[in-house]
C-alpha cells in the first residue's frame, strides 16, 4: 500500500477571499436568489390564475392604480443601479474610501424608495381584504417589499462595518459585491410585477 503524498510550503500568500464564482458567499446569494424567484413566479402565476376568472380585470367597481407613484418607484429603482455597479466595482477594486461613501448613499437611496412604496400602497386603489384582485396586488407589493427591506438592512450593516476596523478585512469587499449582485435581483424583480400591477389592467 503506497503512502498517502504529504504536500508542504508555505501558503501565506495565497489570498483569503475571491469574488464571483470563487466565492462561497456568491453561491450563496445565487441560491437565494433562484428561490425567491420561485416565489415570485408563484405569485406571479396565482396572479393570472385569478385574472382569468374575472371578466374584467380589476373586477368592478375597482380601477386601476394610480400610475404616479409606482413609476416614480421604478424610475429611482432603475437610477439606483448607477451607485450599486460602482459601489460592487469599488469594492471588488479594495477603494475603502469610495466604498463607504456608496454604501452610505444607497442607504439614503433605500430610505426613498420605502417612503414612495409607502404612497404606493395607498395608490392600488383597493385593500387586501376586498376582494381576490385587491389580495393579490397586495400579495405582490408587500412580496417584493420584503426584499426591499431585506437588502436595505445588509446594506445598513456592510455601511456600518465598513465605517470601523472590521471594514478593513478583505472578505467585507466581497459581501458588499454580493450585495450589490442581490440589489440587481430585486430591482429586477420588479419590472414584470410594476407591468402586472400598473399597466396589465389598463391593456386587458
Amino acid at each position: 500500500m503506497m503512502p498517502a503524498p504529504r504536500f508542504s510550503g508555505d501558503l501565506a500568500h495565497l489570498p483569503t477571499h475571491a469574488f464571483g464564482h470563487r466565492s462561497l458567499t456568491w453561491w450563496g446569494v445565487i441560491a437565494f436568489m433562484m428561490i425567491e424567484g420561485c416565489f415570485f413566479a408563484l405569485t406571479v402565476a396565482a396572479y393570472f390564475y385569478l385574472m382569468g376568472q374575472e371578466q374584467s380585470w380589476p373586477p368592478p367597481p375597482f380601477r386601476a392604480p394610480d400610475l404616479l407613484a409606482g413609476s416614480l418607484f421604478t424610475l429611482v429603482m432603475l437610477l439606483s443601479e448607477i451607485p450599486n455597479t460602482l459601489v460592487k466595482r469599488a469594492a471588488e477594486a479594495g477603494r475603502l474610501r469610495e466604498v463607504r461613501k456608496l454604501l452610505v448613499l444607497t442607504v439614503a437611496i433605500g430610505l426613498v424608495l420605502l417612503v414612495i412604496r409607502g404612497f404606493e400602497f395607498n395608490s392600488l386603489n383597493v385593500f387586501w381584504y376586498d376582494n381576490a384582485y385587491g389580495s393579490i396586488v397586495w400579495a405582490l407589493l408587500l412580496l417584493h417589499t420584503t426584499h426591499i427591506l431585506t437588502d436595505w438592512g445588509d446594506t445598513i450593516i456592510l455601511a456600518v462595518l465598513m465605517h470601523t476596523k472590521h471594514g478593513i478585512v478583505d472578505r467585507r469587499f466581497v459581501d458588499v459585491s454580493e450585495n450589490s449582485l442581490y440589489w440587481r435581483f430585486v430591482w429586477i424583480a420588479w419590472l414584470p410585477i410594476y407591468f402586472l400591477i400598473y399597466w396589465l389592467p389598463r391593456l386587458a
